[in-house]
């Protein structure tokens, strides 16, 4: 009843905006949101992709392949890694939603559409986010929040319309796989990508790569730890990950952990 409620909240929330450009990064929230916008009456809507070097290709195939599905208008813009974000600040969060929702509101604004639109659900609001800081800026609105949706919540919701996203493992951009203050490289993020890629081949999906130079640190998620004990399949990773060129490999004996790479803030 209690999930029923919020997603008629959504909806009217939804209905009555109008116009609205929803940023579509292709995980479980924003994809959510943009098929309850698509099938909402009298609300035109485009979903946006702001594509950067730090996002996963596949983040970005999943949302091309939301919309078409879906019959909905897609947008993508291309964007080079902002210089204020190249040496990995701790602020990088904020500084790149900074130069995200200038060109998302932009063309909205151009394009004639009333608001902008991400997928902040209620956890988020109690979660460390400092791009939320960029999004009050620029005044983008959160329907999932306003309709008081949670994580758990929209998955449910999402698995009952039938979404391939609903159980979806929740995903961060490249970025967050390096230590604040490290020096990024287009080829550091693809490698990373790629070692994310070959770790979720074998099993592991939803483990995270974490990068220290020529290390690169497993995060399994604790149901995975079983599976990486045995000889075959931990040396199998072993020797897919330094086929990348890394000189060694990890498991963090404390598994994976959301911001793990923000102890220092």
């Amino acid at each position: 009843m209690k999930d029923t409620d919020a997603l008629n909240r959504l909806k009217k929330i939804l209905s009555g905006s109008g116009s609205a450009v929803i940023a579509l990064s292709g995980g479980t929230d924003s994809t959510f949101l943009a098929s309850v916008a698509a099938s909402t009456g009298g609300l035109r809507v485009m979903a946006v992709t702001v594509c950067t070097p730090y996002m996963f290709s596949s983040e970005i195939h999943d949302a091309v392949m939301f919309c078409r599905s879906a019959g909905m208008k897609h947008t993508e813009i291309r964007m080079d890694m902002p210089q204020t974000v190249r040496s990995n600040p701790p602020d990088r969060c904020y500084l790149c939603k900074i130069e995200v929702m200038k060109a998302v509101t932009t063309l909205a604004r151009d394009e004639g559409y009333a608001y902008v639109f991400d997928g902040t659900n209620t956890d988020d609001l109690h979660d460390y986010r400092p791009g939320m800081k960029a999004l009050r800026e620029y005044g983008i609105r959160s329907p999932l929040a306003e309709a008081g949706l949670s994580k758990a919540e929209i998955r449910e919701l999402a698995r009952a319309a039938g979404l391939d996203v609903s159980d979806k493992p929740s995903n961060s951009c490249l970025l967050t796989r390096f230590p604040h203050d490290t020096p990024i490289t287009e080829e550091n993020l693809r490698r990373a990508e790629e070692a994310e890629r070959l770790t979720a081949k074998l099993g592991f999906i939803g483990a995270r790569a974490r990068i220290h130079g020529d290390l690169v640190r497993i995060e399994l998620r604790r149901d995975q730890f079983t599976a990486v004990m045995k000889d075959e399949t931990r040396e199998l990773l072993t020797s897919s990950l330094k086929s990348l060129g890394y000189k060694y490999v990890t498991i963090d004996a404390e598994g994976y952990r959301s911001g793990s790479m923000n102890t220092k803030i």
